[in-house]
C-alpha cells in the first residue's frame, strides 16, 4: 500500500514529503518504521530526515490508533476543572501514556490543547462522542462500557 501511495504521486519531488506522510497515515492509521524507510528510499533522502520531519509535526502517529480513541481536552477551561486529574485517572485505567494504545488495541489516549467546548468543561471525546461535565469517578464507568462493546 506504501509503495502505491508512492507511484502514484504525480510529482514525487522532496516538497512533497509532508502531504506523502499525510496520505499514507490517512490510509495506515498511522506511519510505520517502513513508511519512514520506503518514503525515503523513493524521495532518495536519508531515512533519519523523513523521520525528522514527521516527529516535528504533532499530527504524524507511530502506533495505530486504538478501535476506541480517546481524546481529552487540556485547554484553560478543562483545566481549571481538573482535567490533568482526569489524564492521570485515564492513564492509571488504561495503563498508557498520552500517544499510547493499549496492548490489546482497545483504546488510545491523546491530548489535545482545545477542543471548542469550553461552557462545557471538561471536556473529553471517544471517538467523537463527547463527554462533558463528568467528574473522576465517571471515568471508570465510561470506558467499561467501551470494553463491554467488544
Amino acid at each position: 500500500m506504501i509503495r502505491e501511495i508512492l507511484e502514484n504521486q504525480p510529482n514525487l519531488s522532496r516538497d512533497r514529503l509532508i502531504p506523502i506522510l499525510q496520505e499514507i497515515q490517512d490510509e495506515n492509521g498511522y506511519l510505520s518504521e517502513e513508511a519512514i524507510v520506503v518514503t525515503a528510499e523513493f524521495l532518495k533522502l536519508p531515512t533519519s530526515k523523513v523521520y525528522g520531519v514527521a516527529t516535528y509535526f504533532d499530527q504524524f502517529r507511530f502506533e495505530p490508533r486504538g478501535k476506541y480513541h480517546i481524546r481529552i481536552c487540556r485547554g484553560t477551561a478543562c483545566h481549571v476543572e481538573g482535567s490533568l486529574n482526569f489524564q492521570n485517572e485515564l492513564e492509571k485505567i488504561l495503563k498508557i501514556k498520552p500517544g499510547q494504545t493499549t496492548r490489546d488495541g482497545l483504546f488510545s489516549l491523546d491530548i489535545v490543547r482545545c477542543i471548542g467546548a469550553c461552557g462545557l468543561a471538561p471536556v473529553m471525546d471517544i471517538n467523537a462522542e463527547f463527554y462533558t461535565g463528568f467528574n473522576i469517578t465517571d471515568l471508570s464507568n465510561i470506558i467499561n462500557t467501551y470494553r463491554l462493546k467488544d
